[in-house]
């Protein structure tokens, strides 16, 4: 038997299910909070490693992932360019915010979390989660040609 036949007979099928329904959600999120795929990777394995741990000792398995993916966007040494190079309107809307910004407008937005989720998952004060999901919209929407929202009327 290979080393994938092991896995399998080894792995809680309870987790390989949490695992393959959020995968392909949660890695499409990372890639647009980081701006790199390999890096969006790395960070999602990392956090299924240490939930696959303590998978039975964890209350909110989503939460617990959640915050082992986005909670390193926030921190001083994740400076990196996201989307170098890239010419998608989106992507190079994405890369003109701050981390912060673009972490929480993502998390508001394409995953569609309130600000409180997003608060607690970010350890942010919801008063700051709100403050930068609204800057972070108006220059999203500005850096894509849209003007600032609060001009319309």
């Amino acid at each position: 038997m290979g080393l994938g036949g092991w896995m399998r007979d080894t792995v809680d099928p309870d987790f390989a299910s949490f695992v393959d329904a959020r995968q392909g959600r949660w890695l499409r999120t990372a890639y647009l909070v980081y701006g790199d795929l390999h890096r969006a990777e790395e960070l999602l394995l990392h956090a299924f490693t240490q939930l696959s741990v303590r998978w039975t000792r964890v209350d909110d398995p989503d939460a617990f992932v959640q915050r082992l993916l986005y909670q390193p966007a926030l921190r001083p040494w994740n400076r990196a360019k996201p989307f170098p190079d890239d010419e998608d309107p989106i992507r190079v809307a994405l890369a003109e915010l701050t981390p912060a910004q673009r972490t929480v407008l993502v998390l508001l937005h394409f995953e569609e979390l309130t600000e409180f989720e997003v608060s607690d998952l970010l350890g942010m004060s919801q008063t700051a989660v709100h403050t930068h999901g609204m800057s972070a919209f108006g220059r999203f929407r500005a850096a894509l040609g849209a003007g600032d929202w609060r001009d319309a009327r």
